[in-house]
């Protein structure tokens, strides 16, 4: 089962990262603008962040078996129809029903592996995870690159279909219903607060580098400002809506009816491990969306040349998973987040260095370096975290994790790309190059994720490895 659904989650992420590279692609082959194609990736990250924190409750509502099944169709159908969309609409369509059930996979996955693998094995297991999560993104940019380049956009989804199709036939056949499920209805409202809160928070998030472009290009045009209020009108409702749906759980979760079980967060080694990996998520997601920036816009490399820069330390990144879970196994988790934390910490600040005549192997260098730091964090952060709940709680644990990771994320990008804009503009504006203007810009990003990320060395100290026995006592 757990092969089964690591193939699965395998494709669902591979699709995910290969998008953004076939934008300039379908601006000229479907003929729509810049700001239309974006919203290919911004409709697949705001559905994955409406339908994430959700599934918490439709992993204890449904079986194993339904789950599966469910969230692979939605995803090879979505693959299906965006292979054959005859126009922007219906891809843009397709996008939302393959991240349905993207979103669905991860916390599956994690709920799974916490049920049916022992706790002594989990950071071995675990580890597996970590290849996926890290080759996936590694190769998608690459693959979607080289299909671009021979037999154009459509082949992306393509080559993914008959994978997906494989998966959910054989899911069908052999995956197995674990557990119980409950039969308390879905409370409509919190799925409205739900999408309202996370999807308005993400949406806003998403837009801040939008504005911010819009603002150094005339900070007095309707443009520009019709983008800032747009921003703050997406933040408010979401931050609004968030509040009342986290109020609401808090009333529901007494009868054990809450869409989102807050609960998880009376263990204090989830807490820890869930705000270690917000910090570590919105640093590194914001610097890995600067660097291919700074590698394109200022060391004048190709786009395939960015990728493959940043190749060997997802690589690595990946297989280094389960040699690092099997170190969690047998030492816990301290000789792996300090050094990590350390090493993350420490690249970040190198990254600042960086500057015009940077050499590609240096960046290719620090980047595989920066990876190791991540591999030695990761994998520890998601099996204490939820490792540290009771089993009733799994599936609770898994949907914070992923939507936690998700609106991090999304903070780091928009705030880095946010500070790169503002002080590159602000250069430009003061008579210095291109390249210079960049270059600051880019240095900028970099400090704020490097300072962002100095808590991580005290929350690696913090965090310990939960007792190694099914249904023990949450750690604190």
């Amino acid at each position: 089962m757990i092969w089964l659904l690591l193939a699965a989650a395998f494709v669902a992420i591979l699709n995910e990262t290969t998008m953004g590279i076939a934008i300039p692609h379908l601006i000229g082959d479907l003929g729509i603008t810049a700001d239309a194609a974006q919203w290919i990736t911004t409709a697949f990250m705001l559905t994955m962040a409406v339908v994430i924190p959700i599934t918490g409750f439709l992993l204890k509502r449904f079986t194993t078996r339904q789950i599966f099944i469910a969230a692979m169709t939605l995803f090879s159908a979505g693959t299906l129809i965006a292979m054959l969309a005859p126009g922007f609409p219906v891809l843009l369509v397709a996008r939302v029903v393959q991240a349905s059930g993207t979103a669905i996979m991860m916390p599956l996955l994690m709920t799974t592996l916490m049920t049916v693998v022992p706790p002594h094995a989990r950071g071995r297991m675990m580890g597996r995870v970590s290849i996926v999560m890290a080759l996936a993104p590694a190769i998608g940019p690459t693959l979607s690159g080289l299909l671009l380049d021979t037999v154009g956009w459509r082949w992306i989804f393509g080559v993914v279909l008959p994978i997906a199709l494989f998966s959910l036939a054989a899911g069908a056949k052999w995956i197995q219903n674990l557990g119980e499920t409950t039969h308390a209805p879905i409370d409509v409202l919190s799925v409205i607060l739900s999408a309202f809160g996370f999807g308005g928070i993400v949406y806003g998030l998403s837009q801040i580098g939008g504005a911010a472009a819009h603002g150094a290009a005339g900070a007095a045009s309707d443009v520009g400002n019709g983008a800032v209020v747009g921003l703050i009108v997406s933040l408010s409702i979401g931050l609004v809506a968030l509040g009342l749906f986290l109020w609401r759980q808090v009333l529901l979760q007494r009868v054990d009816d809450a869409l989102l079980d807050l609960r998880v967060f009376r263990s204090r080694n989830f807490s820890l491990s869930v705000a270690q990996l917000a910090l570590m998520s919105l640093a590194f997601f914001g610097a890995i969306t600067v660097l291919p920036l700074y590698m394109q816009n200022v060391l004048e490399f190709t786009a395939l040349d960015a990728g493959l820069a940043v190749l060997p330390g997802s690589l690595l990144m990946g297989l280094l998973g389960p040699v690092i879970g099997r170190i969690y196994d047998a030492r816990g988790t301290q000789i792996l987040l300090v050094p990590g934390a350390i090493i993350v910490v420490g690249m970040l600040w190198f990254y600042t260095t960086f500057g015009e005549n940077t050499s590609i192997w240096l960046v290719a260098g620090a980047q595989t370096i920066l990876s190791i730091g991540l591999a030695l964090s990761f994998t520890p952060l998601f099996t204490a975290a939820l490792g540290s709940l009771e089993p009733r709680f799994y599936s609770y644990g898994s949907a914070v994790v992923g939507t936690v990771q998700q609106v991090a994320g999304a903070a780091g990008v928009a705030l880095m790309i946010t500070v790169m804009s503002a002080v590159q503009t602000r250069a430009e504006a003061s008579g210095a190059s291109a390249l210079t203007a960049g270059t600051l810009g880019a240095q900028a990003a970099f400090t704020i994720a490097a300072v962002i990320a100095i808590p991580l060395i005290v929350g690696a100290v913090l965090i310990r490895k939960p007792a190694d026995s099914i249904g023990a006592p949450p750690a604190h």
